[in-house]
């Protein structure tokens, strides 16, 4: 029976590294995806590198880097890609295969080349230009309405970026009367975190679109490291489809990024970002001045027209006032004298045809009295030829004639009065009291009417009466109305 060779598993790897070391002896240039790049504390590197179809990985392999040779190549990719090696892109790596006992095949990278990466980004960003425009993307967020003051600001930024501080700076110097409200939305600006970063934020902003006007996206540092994400396909979707125009202000005047390109506006600073924005004010507010200034003017000089013509009309309508006012005093003077002159002539020939009714009365009762006396003795006579019944009836007449002669003096005198009331009530009605009531006033000056001859002079004290009151008052200015 023939007895079986064993090895021990140290022969076997040994044999393994001994096989590896004599049939790669030589380093290959080697196209692979870096997956995690595992950095160590000490500064050494160990990543994990793939190959993908169709997204799926199909081989993997672990590397080595030391940290010189990864100082080394960080260098060169700051100088030529603008950032250090980073996960989830191609790279073109110079290795060793090699075998370790202990920690099996893997690739020990020598070098990195630079140049291959900045075509890969190059790459990328080509692909996601070619999408837009095939998806007609390009301009979606361009041709988005722009409003007339963006005043509501959401900001994605982080929060101790020099380019943020920078807004704020500018936007802190604008006029008074510019307001502007902002919210911070806290993301990481550039490297592997950023493209989900910045689309988290934009997810909530889009949810209160309806509390902003505007979004911006500002970066300081002025450098181009880091700025590969803003070529990135779901980060440019994202701005591209965006409801509200977006504004990017990421600090670098260079290889313009496709998020830029597709923004609805791109300032090379965060500073040129911020007064844009205080532009979009000083437009809408100049006409405003302007217009403010002219309203003034028109309106100044209007009130000054306007002024000048109702002083006019007020000296004029002062003096047709006093006028208007002494026409009717002389008026009422002569009103007065009039009415108590025919007053007077009513009251004399009331009186005359008084005493000339009194007069006829006593004539006319005389009169009757002889006839009644004769009467009287002529029915004396009658009667004694005639029955009672007679004398009854003469005794009526007699009553009726004296009824009628106790009645005749009041009727008379009765009619004597009412055409004596009617003449008060026209002598009322014309009364001073009466016209006072009417609004005019009587002006006394030494406790006389004001006239030619009793004329008060500046600083002279007047008393003027109205229907309710006494007015006392010092003249300040005498106008001629001549």
């Amino acid at each position: 029976m023939n007895q079986k060779k064993i090895f021990t598993l140290k022969q076997v790897v040994k044999s393994i590294q001994k096989t590896f070391d004599e049939r790669y002896k030589q380093a290959y240039w080697i196209k692979v995806e870096l997956h995690k790049l595992n950095q160590y504390p000490t500064g050494h590197c160990f990543p994990e590198l793939v190959h993908k179809e169709n997204d799926k990985i199909v081989a993997q392999l672990n590397g080595t880097i030391w940290k010189t040779t990864l100082d080394n190549i960080n260098k060169r990719f700051h100088e030529i890609v603008k950032e250090p090696i980073k996960e989830g892109t191609t790279l073109l790596i110079l290795a060793k295969i090699q075998y370790h006992p202990t920690f099996g095949a893997g690739l020990l990278i020598l070098d990195i080349d630079p140049h291959y990466s900045l075509g890969e980004l190059q790459r990328e960003k080509d692909e996601t230009l070619l999408y837009l425009q095939k998806h007609n993307l390009l301009n979606k967020n361009k041709s988005l309405s722009f409003p007339l003051l963006p005043k509501r600001i959401a900001i994605i930024s982080a929060e101790t970026s020099k380019g943020l501080s920078d807004f704020f700076s500018v936007l802190s110097k604008r006029e008074p009367n510019y307001y502007f409200v902002t919210h911070l939305f806290r993301a990481a600006l550039q490297g592997d975190a950023a493209v989900q970063s910045i689309v988290r934020q934009l997810d909530k902003i889009e949810k209160l679109k309806d509390l902003f006007d505007v979004v911006v996206i500002v970066r300081g540092g002025g450098g181009e490291a880091g700025l590969t994400c803003y070529n990135h396909l779901t980060l440019c979707k994202k701005i591209a489809n965006f409801p509200l125009p977006i504004l990017t202000g990421i600090g670098h005047s260079t290889n313009t990024t496709v998020a830029e390109m597709i923004a609805f506006e791109n300032g090379i600073t965060p500073t040129e970002l911020a007064e844009m924005l205080i532009r979009c004010f000083d437009v809408y507010s100049e006409p405003l001045i302007k217009f403010k200034s002219s309203i003034e003017k028109t309106t100044q000089q209007f009130i000054k027209t306007h002024l000048l013509e109702l002083h006019a009309k007020s000296e004029l309508l002062k003096a047709r006032s006093s006028k208007l006012v002494s026409n009717h005093q002389m008026s009422n003077r002569h009103l007065s004298e009039k009415v108590a002159q025919s007053c007077k002539r009513f009251l004399q020939e009331r009186k005359s045809l008084q005493t000339n009714l009194t007069n006829k009365l006593a004539v006319k009762t005389k009169s009757l009295l002889t006839q009644f006396k004769s009467d009287t003795k002529n029915a004396g006579q009658y009667l004694s030829f005639h029955s009672s019944s007679l004398l009854k009836d003469y005794r009526l007449k007699t009553n009726q004639l004296q009824s009628q002669i106790s009645l005749l003096p009041p009727q008379k005198l009765e009619l004597l009065h009412t055409g004596i009331n009617v003449i008060e009530d026209k002598i009322k009605i014309l009364s001073p009291e009466q016209v006072l009531k009417r609004g005019f006033t009587i002006t006394h000056f030494n406790g006389k009417s004001v006239s030619n001859e009793n004329q008060p002079k500046i600083g002279d004290k007047i008393t003027t009466f109205t229907s309710s009151e006494k007015i006392e008052s010092s003249i300040q200015e005498i106008i001629n109305k001549t």
